[in-house]
């Protein structure tokens, strides 16, 4: 393939997106730590089928304005740091794409373009991760081409040497090395251009339905039955509690009642979330398994009618203009209530397990009755696309940097409504340096970490985002995890524990907490988030 035109360019989208779809469990389990919210995958994915919507949508024969769409649909649909990064990537890639076709030499520059709009993305980029990898591809791509390559022949030496680069990230960062495993993000990123070379050389792949979460099943609908409209009208979510349920089983079910189908949860209790036509029969199908509880059903025609309306006339959800409003990411039924009680106007779901898209932070910030906007993304891996989206709308944004929403919620506590909005954001950047958060979790896979053993199964206790003990006991992992965290000006451990997690048994752990640590005051709330036991913040 001597050149890359528009509809050469439409087949690698769709076969780069095709192939990471096929391969996001193994991506995902690259995941440095071994805990359930390993996405690196399915973010990349998600973002990649954002991709293909947008395309899909242009029935053009022009590859600059094709490239474009690429670059817009990745842009709105990049989910956590690897999908916002892959954004970046993309919108490079389609500032080089800009002739009716584009040959070996224009290729190779528009990688070397790609080098250049990720690393600007990031503020300190480090050694061994996408961006080794897309800029070393990148290098041997120019000198691909400089020995007269065409386009398939710059590609598929950009693809080589990215294989190569790859193989070598765990000797350029010690983490990688540790966990025995190569960085997921560029791991991502070789599926997704050793999908598009497959497309180069002619090959066809289908662009699947079905990308695979954390091992639970979120089913897409297929790329050309997207309209605009909504296929499937209700957002059905619940948490079904029993003996032994057959996770695997309603899996393969609930995927014949619509789309979207998230499974979470172990053999007592599953957060199941699913948009369908017939919410009813969702609800009573998983009545044979046990008892509904938290059923929320939402009808998004509705929803997105009224959202449409608004952002067409300028228009909010919210009443009135106020000076600032406030967008916090979200995810549990407790904490959710606490982030609306502490004055977010939009709460945007997502977290550990499902990233937001940038679009979906756009959306929020833009529904907020006011000028100026502080957003609080409260976890790491929402940060970028919360910049992102700072960038891609008219009103004032203040970015807090919160890894947690423990974090988030200390911040929010401190708003003065009677102070402008930068004054609230400066106060609130030294409280979130105050706040450190421990979360207890499960690992999902066997592992490493700084030389220590790890199995399926054992209960995790996180400081700050790192592996600090490793046990059998849930009460005895956080008991352990709060006396390696705490020091001799700590005052304040507030605990939220999770939808696993009933009242009476976090009550009990308290008092024992309250005992082991008595020069420290705790609160109890009831967080509702999943896959976490317990997130607590000292203070």
């Amino acid at each position: 393939m001597k050149y890359i035109d528009s509809e050469v360019l439409r087949k690698m989208v769709r076969a780069g997106a095709a192939n990471l779809m096929a391969q996001q469990k193994s991506v995902d389990a690259l995941n440095v730590f071994p805990v359930p919210d390993g996405d690196t995958g399915t973010n990349m994915s998600l973002t990649m089928e954002a991709a293909v919507r947008e395309i899909e949508k242009e029935d053009c024969c022009q590859l600059g304005k094709l490239a474009k769409a690429l670059a817009k649909g990745c842009l709105m649909g990049a989910r956590g740091n690897s999908g916002v990064i892959l954004s970046q990537i993309f919108r490079g890639l389609a500032q080089g794409l800009k002739e009716d076709r584009a040959d070996g030499i224009q290729v190779a520059a528009a990688l070397q373009l790609a080098v250049d709009t990720a690393y600007k993305g990031v503020i300190k980029p480090v050694e061994g991760t996408i961006l080794t990898v897309i800029r070393e591809a990148a290098k041997a791509a120019v000198e691909a081409a400089r020995k007269g390559g065409d386009a398939l022949e710059v590609w598929a030496e950009a693809c080589c040497q990215g294989e190569r680069t790859l193989s070598q990230t765990p000797d350029m960062l010690p983490v990688l090395k540790q966990a025995g495993v190569v960085d997921a993000g560029g791991k991502g990123l070789l599926v997704i251009m050793e999908g598009a070379l497959a497309a180069l050389k002619g090959e066809e792949i289908e662009f699947a339905g079905v990308v695979q979460q954390n091992g639970n099943s979120v089913t897409i609908p297929e790329i050309g039955d997207e309209s605009g409209l909504i296929e499937f009208q209700y957002c059905t979510e619940f948490i079904l509690k029993g003996a032994s349920l057959p996770l695997e089983e309603m899996q393969n079910h609930l995927g014949q009642y619509g789309d979207s189908l998230l499974v979470v949860g172990e053999g007592e209790v599953a957060k199941i979330h699913v948009h369908s036509n017939h919410p009813g029969q969702v609800l009573e199908y998983c009545l044979q398994f046990g008892t509904l509880h938290q059923v929320e059903i939402h009808n998004m025609v509705e929803q997105s009618e009224e959202r449409n309306r608004a952002l067409a006339n300028g228009e909010t959800l919210s009443g009135e203009q106020k000076p600032f409003g406030i967008v916090a990411v979200g995810v549990g039924s407790g904490l959710n209530n606490l982030l609306t009680s502490l004055g977010v106007d939009q709460i945007v779901e997502g977290g550990q397990t499902l990233n937001p898209s940038t679009e979906e932070l756009v959306n929020a910030i833009n529904l907020v009755p006011a000028p100026k906007v502080l957003i609080f993304p409260n976890n790491k891996n929402i940060i970028l696309a919360a910049q992102q989206a700072k960038e891609l709308v008219e009103k004032e944004v203040f970015l807090l940097p919160t890894r947690s929403i423990p974090q988030g919620i200390a911040a929010l506590v401190t708003v003065d409504p009677e102070k402008t909005a930068e004054e609230n954001h400066s106060r609130m950047l030294e409280v979130i340096e105050e706040v450190h958060t421990g979360e207890v979790t499960y690992a999902i896979r066997d592992s490493s970490y700084q030389g220590g053993a790890i199995h399926a199964g054992d209960i995790l206790g996180l400081a700050d985002d790192e592996i600090t003990v490793v046990g059998h006991d849930i009460a005895g992992v956080t008991e352990d995890l709060l006396a390696a965290m705490v020091e001799e000006n700590h005052e304040i451990v507030t605990v939220y524990y999770g939808q696993e997690i009933d009242a009476a048994r976090a009550e009990a752990l308290v008092e024992q907490l309250r005992s082991r640590f008595p020069q420290l005051d705790f609160e109890l709330h009831e967080g509702g988030q999943p896959l976490y036991y317990y997130v607590f913040s000292i203070e």
